[in-house]
């Protein structure tokens, strides 16, 4: 088979998987700004409420660009027929089916030391480039690659908004997160990452070994936001309070769950929120050394 017939053929291939015919693909892709919209938001801080600011005083902002109508039916299809089947590590959290931020703060309960940093621009770092590269070194063809990343790309850049966004953010980490796990396995601390926001715990001082988790981080090409890095012991993990004996919501979170008592409303969102957190409380837990250390494997 000559190289163009396996290209066509690769090309056939994705399209059968997605479950649309290649000539309405290639019109997709001529045509990709029209299944886009973009709009810009200000960040804010969940804590205080207030904007988020450079230290110039400028707000901070991040652009949201989420996909259409049949882009978007395909790229749904891309993340469950194709990009689910890729094992990830018990410690990733974020975008992962029956995982939560519930999930990722609670094998730090117990833990009097805990450390956590937080990824900086991490969708807009991630240029079309380095996901193809991701794709490849999953072993997809480079044709099949190279589809891929047409389809979830955007302005030469992962678009954050999207169905396949945030698994393949997970997937852009992966070898990153190795190299943390095999760290944090050797040495006794516990690891979870929840999309850009990274927690290491332990019983033991493991200050000596920041700037060896840092370096991982930062060598892997990734920017850190050092004004969310913060070690101490119980710490506010992924919107959940975690402490030696439990875990538990945010005080304005009970507030609103408490305030829902008094309504006749059927829907008690905070309510059902805080019961998920408390209800953990009641599970007996595994040691928290074999919590959110997964083996290394993908």
């Amino acid at each position: 088979m000559n190289s163009s017939q396996f290209k066509k053929n690769e090309f056939k291939k994705l399209c059968a998987t997605i479950g649309f015919k290649p000539a309405q693909v290639e019109e997709l892709i001529s045509k990709l700004d029209a299944y886009y919209k973009e709009w810009v938001e200000q960040k804010t801080d969940k804590k205080t409420g207030d904007f988020k600011r450079f230290k110039d005083g400028t707000i901070k902002q991040r652009t949201i660009r989420p996909s259409l109508k049949e882009l978007k039916v395909i790229q749904t299809n891309i993340k469950n027929r194709i990009l689910a089947s890729i094992e990830l590590p018990n410690s990733v959290h974020g975008g992962v089916k029956k995982r939560s931020n519930i999930s990722n703060a609670k094998p730090h309960q117990g833990n009097k030391y805990q450390f956590t940093t937080d990824l900086q621009e991490f969708y807009p770092n991630i240029d079309f480039q380095r996901v193809y590269n991701t794709f490849i070194g999953l072993k997809f063809s480079p044709h099949y690659a190279h589809w891929l990343t047409k389809l979830t790309t955007w302005k030469y850049e992962l678009p954050q908004g999207t169905p396949t966004s945030t698994h393949i953010v997970n997937l852009v980490f992966l070898e990153t997160d190795k190299k943390l796990i095999d760290l944090c396995s050797k040495h006794g601390i516990t690891y979870t990452r929840y999309v850009d926001d990274l927690t290491f715990s332990s019983q033991q001082d493991f200050r000596h070994y920041l700037n060896d988790i840092l370096n991982i981080v930062t060598s892997g090409g990734f920017k850190l936001s050092y004004r969310k890095t913060k070690y101490s012991g119980n710490q506010t993990i992924t919107g959940i309070n975690v402490f030696l004996n439990k875990i538990d919501a945010p005080e304005k979170i009970i507030e609103k769950a408490n305030a829902e008592k008094n309504t006749k409303s059927t829907t008690k969102p905070f309510s059902n929120y805080l019961n998920n957190i408390r209800k953990t409380n009641r599970i007996k837990r595994k040691p928290a050394t074999n919590i959110g250390i997964a083996n290394s494997g993908a």
